[in-house]
């Protein structure tokens, strides 16, 4: 029975002393369509008392590993059949090659398998990422209160330039996005309030929920959550590289303080800029109300702005300043701490980037939730 390939060709025949014979001629290469072990398969099942394997390389060209990868099948299948197998025929090569790979046998329990941790020692192992997270958090919070103290007694290893430098990158130049996501969220509230409350007849009445809602809640969280995507995670990609090259350790090595010096103006120009930040959100929220009062619910602009610093009082507008700078302290740490715990690889800095817009968004509404609770306390 033969087996005809365009390179390689196989035959199987059974010799006189009730071997089975293949016959193996023409080129046995890896890239060429080789002959499979079906046909000698079949004929070790339809044939009965074969004893042995063996092998006809005569007629055979160019081999490489395709032959290599034939005759270990035709070796296992005889270890299956319990057959003799007979290399003599075979190319010198070949043999050497057969031989070597059955010098050492493999181990059974060799093998890499992947098991599960049982529940327990899961939940110990989060346990001690967490409080080794928190005690690096409170560790990093600790040094840039020192690095605040440094600079007010003079002594900090500090550039106003650079504090500058990020104060443009993150307050003028993210005007835009600020401006269209607030004006949208302005347009919103005013759209679903004027929705609700002209049941009702009281579609005046979305000026002070515009107001209200922007001032306390909307404007500095909406910008922080902004601030947090553009310039939080511009933190943790620039730190991040720059410990990836080494040069933070640089700094150690010539003896200056990577919190003082690279830290330290960040946290600065976020605190400066983000009350600022949320002055014009809300004013452009206010806006953004503005235009759907006057335009679908008939609300004259003067009656519209009487109501809005109407609604507004001043607890209400600190109140709003103050969580802006809170919130750009968070953005802040989250984004300068993550970069500075980067790994030495690059894709450690997509995984720190990320980490920080997680982290600082996450952070900003715990931490609105919690002057939620706060207020309602105190009746504010």
């Amino acid at each position: 029975m033969s087996n005809e390939h365009p390179n390689a060709r196989l035959m199987v025949r059974r010799s006189t002393s009730g071997s089975l014979v293949l016959e193996i001629a023409g080129d046995w290469l890896a890239r060429a369509g080789l002959p499979g072990t079906d046909t000698v398969e079949r004929e070790l099942a339809a044939a009965g008392g074969v004893k042995a394997l063996e092998f006809d390389t005569r007629a055979l060209g160019r081999w490489n590993s395709g032959l290599m990868t034939f005759i270990l099948k035709c070796h296992a299948l005889c270890q299956a059949n319990q057959l003799a197998f007979r290399a003599e025929t075979l190319p010198a090569e070949v043999a050497k090659l057969i031989q070597l790979s059955q010098v050492v046998p493999e181990k059974k329990d060799a093998v890499r398998t992947v098991r599960e941790a049982p529940l327990l020692p899961q939940v110990g192992e989060s346990a001690i990422e967490a409080w080794t997270g928190t005690r690096r958090m409170l560790t990093f919070i600790g040094e840039n209160v020192l690095a605040f103290l440094n600079l007010l007694r003079g002594r900090a290893q500090f550039r106003w330039a650079d504090a500058f430098l990020v104060m443009q990158e993150c307050g003028p130049q993210a005007l835009g996005i600020v401006a269209l996501i607030n004006f949208l969220i302005g347009l919103i509230l005013a759209f679903v309030g004027a929705t609700q409350l002209t049941h009702f007849g009281a579609s005046i009445y979305v000026a002070d929920l515009v107001a209200i809602a922007t001032v306390r809640e909307m404007g500095c969280i909406m910008t922080a959550i902004i601030i947090c995507g553009r310039t939080g995670a511009a933190f943790a990609a620039q730190l991040g590289t720059m410990k990836v090259n080494q040069e933070i350790e640089a700094f150690q090595t010539f003896g200056i303080s990577p919190v003082e010096f690279l830290v330290l103006p960040r946290m600065l120009a976020l605190v400066a800029m983000m009350p600022l930040l949320c002055l014009f959100a809300d004013l452009i929220s206010i806006a953004g109300g503005f235009l759907i009062s006057t335009l679908m619910l008939n609300i004259t602009p003067v009656l519209y702005l009487n109501r809005t610093v109407e609604a507004i009082s001043l607890t209400s507008f600190l109140l709003g300043v103050f969580k802006g700078a809170f919130f750009g302290v968070l953005i802040a740490l989250t984004g300068c701490l993550r970069g500075i715990q980067c790994g030495s690889n690059a894709a450690a800095v997509g995984q720190a980037t990320t980490s920080a817009v997680v982290t600082g968004i996450t952070a900003i509404i715990a931490s609105d939730g919690i002057f939620a609770v706060i207020c309602n306390a105190l009746k504010i």
